[in-house]
């Protein structure tokens, strides 16, 4: 699985020029699947993403996880982090994960994040043609890959 995470100010996502959900400061967080993750990997990343001490503290200093500021995550799926574009032009999704394999593993890292963070966390819908949005903040962006944990 890889994540990127963004802490923001503020993010939505809009289906069909209508808003299906947003949030205020947190963290907007792509979340792509690979045919190779398992719920190994979720575990792992639910646990870097809520205790990620990426929020500044009194003395302007990162060093909150988002929990600690009692912040929210808006997570969206994002199938195309695993584009391969070695060969050509055209990015090729072949690691990707088929929806069948990629659903329950996306449902599974939203239900371990929601027990983590003690409350829901905001999604896209997974597959939909989404509108994102968001206030960037810093920008503190963040990529995380579960295979490679570096």
């Amino acid at each position: 699985m890889r994540l990127i995470i963004q802490r923001v100010k503020s993010a939505s996502v809009s289906i069909d020029n209508s808003l299906f959900s947003s949030i205020n400061s947190g963290l907007m967080v792509l979340v792509g699947i690979e045919d190779a993750d398992d719920e190994k990997d979720s575990e792992w990343l639910v646990q870097k993403l809520i205790n990620l001490r990426i929020f500044s503290d009194t003395e302007g200093k990162m060093n909150l996880s988002v929990k600690e500021i009692n912040g929210e995550i808006l997570v969206v799926s994002q199938f195309t982090l695993h584009a391969s574009t070695q060969k050509g032009n055209r990015p090729s999704f072949i690691k990707a994960a088929r929806p069948e394999k990629a659903i329950p593993l996306y449902d599974n890292f939203i239900e371990k994040i929601n027990k983590e963070l003690g409350k829901e966390c905001k999604t896209g819908s997974f597959g939909a043609d989404m509108q994102v949005e968001l206030i960037n903040d810093g920008p503190v962006t963040i990529f995380i890959d579960s295979k490679n944990r570096e």
